[in-house]
C-alpha cells in the first residue's frame, strides 16, 4: 500500500507517529472491508481557506469544512484484469483533511488533535470505500465501521 501525503498548510503540526496510526486506520479499513492493501491513495493536509475553496467548486457549498474524499472507482472496478493481466495497485481516490478545522473540532469534542485526525481518515476511507451518511441507515452503518476500526486499533478519545 502507497499513501501519498501532502502538507500544504503551515498551520499545524503533525509528528511522525501519526502517521503510522494513519497508514494503520487505512489498512485496517481495507481489511475490514475483504479488500487486499495493494492500493495506493493521496492524504492532503491543508488549511480552512484551502478546503473552503475545494468546497465550493466540487460540492458548491461556500464554507469550510473538515475532510473531502475522492473516490476514484466503483466496488466493481477495484480489481481491474486486463486479458488475464492483474494490475497490482489501484488509486483508491483522494483525502483532503483541514487540519485547522480538525484542531478546532478536538478542542469541541474534547479529544487530541491526533485522535481527530484519525477519526476524519477512517471516514474518508468508509467513503472512498463506497458508505455514506446520507440516511440515517447510512450513517448508522457508517459509524459502526469507524467505531470497530478505531477501538481495534486503540484509538479511542482521551
Amino acid at each position: 500500500m502507497q499513501v501519498i501525503f501532502e502538507n500544504r498548510q503551515e498551520k499545524i503540526e503533525l509528528g511522525d507517529e501519526i502517521m503510522d496510526k494513519i497508514s494503520d486506520i487505512i489498512v485496517e479499513c481495507l481489511h475490514y472491508e475483504g479488500y487486499e492493501d495493494d492500493c495506493e491513495l493521496s492524504l492532503s493536509f491543508v488549511d480552512n481557506e484551502e478546503i473552503r475553496d475545494l468546497n465550493c467548486e466540487f460540492r458548491g457549498i461556500d464554507k469550510a469544512t473538515d475532510v473531502l474524499s475522492f473516490p476514484l472507482f466503483h466496488e466493481d472496478e477495484f480489481e481491474i484484469e486486463l486479458d488475464g493481466v492483474e494490475f497490482g495497485e489501484v488509486s483508491l481516490g483522494d483525502i483532503v483533511i483541514s487540519l485547522e478545522r480538525a484542531f478546532e473540532q478536538s478542542l469541541e469534542y474534547g479529544h487530541s488533535i491526533e485522535r481527530e485526525v484519525c477519526f476524519l481518515v477512517c471516514h474518508s476511507m468508509f467513503h472512498l470505500l463506497g458508505y455514506d451518511h446520507d440516511t440515517e441507515e447510512n450513517t448508522a452503518e457508517m459509524r459502526k465501521r469507524e467505531e470497530y476500526i478505531l477501538n481495534e486499533l486503540g484509538i479511542t478519545r482521551d
